[in-house]
């Protein structure tokens, strides 16, 4: 059983840099894939990036090379880095856990990108 809490979403301006946190519970945190996926009004939930125990790491091609997925397993806690930060960035930001069938999600976080 894991439950994912994000936080750091916000408001920030096009260019800026934003960190998202996702602090899970669970004995079995370093087995889970995890991942930030995202949703803006409108349009489908998209996975941002994902990366597995085995030090693996997958990013949508809209955000390669400006995003960096990164896991502390001693705080049980995944991080997203976001820089460079665009208008389209803009969605509430989930945080995903699965391992095996077991799927578990964050309540997620609002980031709006406007100047």
């Amino acid at each position: 059983q894991v439950q994912l809490v994000e936080s750091g979403g916000g408001l920030v301006q096009p260019g800026g840099s934003l960190r998202l946190s996702c602090a899970a519970s669970g004995s079995i945190f370093s087995l889970y894939i995890m991942g930030w996926y995202r949703q803006a009004p409108g349009k489908e939930r998209e996975l941002v990036a994902r990366l597995t125990s085995h030090g693996s790491a997958d990013y949508a091609d809209s955000v390669q090379g400006r995003f960096t997925i990164s896991r502390d397993n001693a705080k049980k806690t995944v991080y997203l880095q976001m820089n460079s930060l665009k208008p389209e960035d803009t969605a509430v930001y989930y945080c995903n856990a699965v391992y095996s069938l077991m799927n578990y999600w964050g309540q997620g976080t609002q980031v709006t990108v406007s100047s």
